[in-house]
């Protein structure tokens, strides 16, 4: 399993869990500290908190996402492996003298960079860790586990309703628009957990299928998938789910954040019955499937493939791809009009958006639009798309019918995915690397409040009958913030 990739943009990861080590100030801006022992040597099957220090220590650094068990286990040892190779070291899974070495001085730089980053006045809004439970597993082994939260200052309305946690690592969470919340786990957790609007979790959904049942007779036996996105039917009777990669027999290259069109195994996208909440359909797309939508009229679901470079177009009522259409270098986000006449794709490896005519599949461009363009977002009045740029930090303002950019606005560090308010008038913005959420007023694109969340902040989305926006942070939380 790989754990980091570094991506193109702007030092950016689009795959990577916890890029970011988890930062825990108090308001005197005390930074956290790993305190290494002098291990002998650690290797699988290990278990104590020699091991527990050794998975928190993977986990600050950005290579460990999972609980901290103090038990050296199959995902231990692989990111130890992972690590090893990062570094140039000999790879075998045990942690003896040089690993060790390796360990602490990432361990040490890591802290260094994040003293560095620390705010310098009491005006700055800071993480503060508010719940922190231990407990000892039937073998004595002390665990824990962490659960960050943040303070938040409601200058212009956002307020923190509800962290939700437990074992997730969401990359995205979408609403139904019939009052469900589906959260992506990708392959660290395999799982879709579905949520009602009192927060309730209401099912875990495993990633795992049998290919052969579903008309796949090359493939035997159960598979696994890493669910990235999700996009809903207009009547929301149907939910479907990207996943970047399969995990079986006969899936031997696997796409990542660097790739070209030239082998990789494709992926599938798995549709879902809201009502039922078990996956009834499969279907193959490109490689490293990323971005889902459907069109208004429900006839054509789209997928972006992110190694493939191109766009699948499948028939929603026979479920099948009609076409592909190729689009360059990592194809992202995907907004379609509400006539569904036209597809908008951010192409994040350019400049630039490609608008798709969704009757002809001819393709024409907006071009420099900015950096790296990841996220998009029309608004209700059809005149403006809104494109998040990932390598400049930026939102883009975008006239829908020149392709002209009217306007930009700066909101954090590596702007990921966005979503409009049911009236125009916000934006909502995760910002990846700043750890925050930025709320911006379309009519003058100004940032009219900035909250802080938990690390890594990677997906969001909004529920119009609530005014409520759900925050995905790639570090293991959904939160909740009242607007």
């Amino acid at each position: 399993m790989k754990f980091l990739g570094k991506n193109l943009f702007s030092n950016s990861t689009e795959r990577n869990y916890k890029s970011i080590p988890w930062i825990l100030l108090t308001l005197t801006v005390t930074l956290f500290s790993v305190s290494l022992p002098a291990w002998g040597v650690l290797k699988k099957r290990d278990r104590g908190a020699e091991v527990m220090e050794l998975q928190k220590t993977l986990q600050n650094i950005g290579y460990y996402s999972n609980e901290i068990t103090g038990i050296y286990d199959q995902t231990t040892f692989d990111v130890v492996k992972k690590f090893q190779a990062d570094k140039g070291l000999k790879v075998d899974g045990i942690v003896g003298r040089k690993t060790l070495a390796a360990l602490k001085k990432s361990s040490e730089n890591s802290q260094s960079q994040e003293t560095a980053k620390a705010p310098t006045t009491a005006k700055k809004e800071e993480t503060k860790v508010v719940e922190k439970k231990e407990k000892k597993d039937s073998t004595k082994v002390v665990t824990a586990k962490k659960e960050e939260t943040a303070k938040f200052v409601n200058t212009n309305g956002m307020t923190l309703k509800k962290t939700i946690s437990g074992k997730i690592s969401p990359k995205s969470v979408v609403y139904s628009g019939k009052g469900l919340f589906f959260a992506q786990n990708m392959m660290y957790s395999h799982t879709i957990t579905v949520y009602d609007r009192e927060f309730n979790l209401v099912k875990t959904i495993p990633d795992r299928i049998n290919l052969g049942k579903f008309g796949f007779s090359k493939f035997e036996g159960d598979y696994q998938g890493a669910p990235v996105e999700a996009a809903f039917s207009p009547d929301g009777k149907y939910a479907y789910i990207s996943n970047y990669q399969m995990y079986g027999k006969g899936f031997n290259k696997p796409g990542s954040d660097r790739c070209s069109p030239s082998g990789y195994d494709p992926s599938f996208l798995y549709r879902i019955d809201t009502q039922k909440l078990t996956i009834d359909k499969v279907i193959q797309v490109g490689a490293v499937p990323k971005y889902t939508a459907v069109s208004p009229d429900n006839h054509l679901v789209l997928v972006s493939n992110w190694c493939s470079w191109d766009l699948s177009i499948i028939d929603s009522q026979k479920f099948q791809e009609i076409k592909r259409v190729e689009l360059g270098a990592y194809p992202r986000g995907i907004v379609v009009d509400k006539n569904s006449e036209n597809a908008y794709i951010a192409v994040m490896g350019s400049s630039d958006i490609a608008k798709v005519n969704l009757k002809e599949f001819s393709v024409n461009w907006f071009k420099n639009v900015g950096n790296a363009p990841r996220h998009l977002n029309i608004s209700p009045d059809s005149k403006y798309l809104y494109a998040t740029l990932n390598g400049e930090g930026t939102i883009s303002k975008i006239d829908l019918n020149t392709g002209k950019v009217l306007d930009k606005v700066s909101t954090g560090r590596a702007p990921r995915s966005m979503v409009i308010s049911d009236n125009g008038a916000y934006l909502y913005v995760v910002n990846y690397f700043s750890n925050t959420v930025s709320k911006v007023s379309t009519r003058d694109m100004k940032v009219v409040q900035t909250v802080n969340v938990n690390s890594s902040p990677i997906g969001i989305t909004f529920d119009p009958q609530t005014k409520q926006v759900w925050v995905a942070c790639y570090s293991g939380s959904i939160m909740v913030f009242q607007d």
